[in-house]
């Protein structure tokens, strides 16, 4: 039968990789409320290299517009016209896909959203199961997030996460046609997409080492074009590894840094063979489009957690005696878990992914 709730009110803060692995919550929403109007409640980015959740969900037709707030915010001015805002659309149904904040700051956020008026609230982490990846025996690993996510939701229904439907971004035509036209200098050769930019500096493996690996899979893979992709500050080391590329030989290079939206970007990915990354935004769009990744992950998360979902993936992570630290900046023990990985470590899973030509 379908639903009479005409308003729903959808919470997700985050940027580009978490709207990303919260795609399958908000596919399930779109199905359980097919007819309603569904708003998302979010955050302004707070890293200017971080797109806004609407520069990722625009054009899906799973949100049709936002309300927005600073993170962490006590201004009461500020809290004040937020709940107005929610007060005066009067949403009948709240589907919360936020984060694992603890289960107090879950019980104050279902206190705002009935302050809000909302009668019906589906998806508050207000159990510490809810809080919590499950630890998934047949696998031996945790619940990917996206998952937990989904898991919380499921009043609403499957979550279908292994059906590619449920990554679908919904890219557009002009989407499309804009990144054929950026990818055309490499004509018809095959693709490996590369990002090697991250925001966070426990997570990046360093330049140097991106140059080695992008020699020897230039070496590997003659007759290949590389793309490059981040945001317009990782351009320059974006070119920087790629002189790995160009000394041994490699096809054509082709530097998007800057220059597609992430949507574009999406659909630029959906024609590589490869993306090779860290853990990123980046990484979660080419998961998205169903291509295969070899991402390079630090220990600073637990395993799987945030892994990019799908079994065509190749994860390179070293459980160090530090995993799980959760910094951002890591000085101590100098990010041993990610500079720990090799070049021929992460070679080897490339191979396993393309094989040799």
């Amino acid at each position: 039968m379908p639903s009479s709730t005409k308003r729903v009110l959808i919470y997700r803060l985050g940027s580009l990789g978490d709207t990303l692995v919260a795609l399958p919550a908000l596919h399930l929403a779109a199905r359980a409320f097919p007819d309603a109007e569904r708003r998302m409640l979010t955050n302004f980015p707070v890293n200017v290299k971080a797109p806004p959740a609407a520069a990722i969900l625009e054009n899906s037709g799973l949100v049709k517009s936002y309300y927005r707030y600073s993170v962490g915010t006590r201004n009461p001015r500020e809290l004040f016209s937020l709940w107005w805002q929610i007060v005066r659309w009067r949403p009948e149904v709240l589907v919360y896909i936020g984060g694992s904040r603890g289960v107090e700051s879950a019980r104050r956020d279902a206190k705002f959203f009935r302050l809000c008026g909302i009668r019906r609230l589906i998806g508050i982490p207000v159990t510490e199961d809810m809080q919590k990846n499950r630890w998934q025996e047949a696998e031996q690993a945790l619940e990917p997030e996206g998952a937990r996510l989904v898991r919380n939701l499921a009043e609403l229904g499957d979550g279908r996460l292994d059906d590619p439907e449920s990554w679908d971004l919904g890219l557009t035509p002009e989407e499309q046609a804009t990144a054929a036209e950026a990818l055309r200098p490499a004509g018809d050769l095959p693709m490996i997409a590369v990002s090697v930019g991250t925001k966070v500096q426990s997570k990046d493996w360093g330049r140097d080492n991106w140059r080695a690996l992008l020699a020897k899979v230039a070496a590997l893979y003659p007759g290949h074009a590389l793309t490059l992709s981040g945001s317009p500050p990782e351009s320059e080391a974006s070119e920087f590894a790629a002189d790995g590329w160009r000394e041994a030989g490699g096809g054509p290079v082709i530097n998007l840094c800057g220059k597609l939206t992430p949507r574009e970007s999406a659909a630029a990915f959906a024609h590589a063979r490869l993306f090779i990354g860290h853990d990123s935004g980046p990484m979660h769009l080419a998961a998205a489009v169903q291509t295969p990744c070899v991402a390079i992950f630090a220990a600073r998360n637990k395993p799987r957690v945030w892994f990019p979902y799908g079994r065509q993936h190749r994860i390179v992570y070293h459980q160090t005696d530090c995993w799980g630290c959760g910094l951002e900046t890591c000085i101590v023990e100098r990010k041993k878990c990610i500079t720990s990985i090799t070049v021929e470590e992460v070679l080897t899973n490339i191979r396993d992914i393309i094989g040799t030509d």
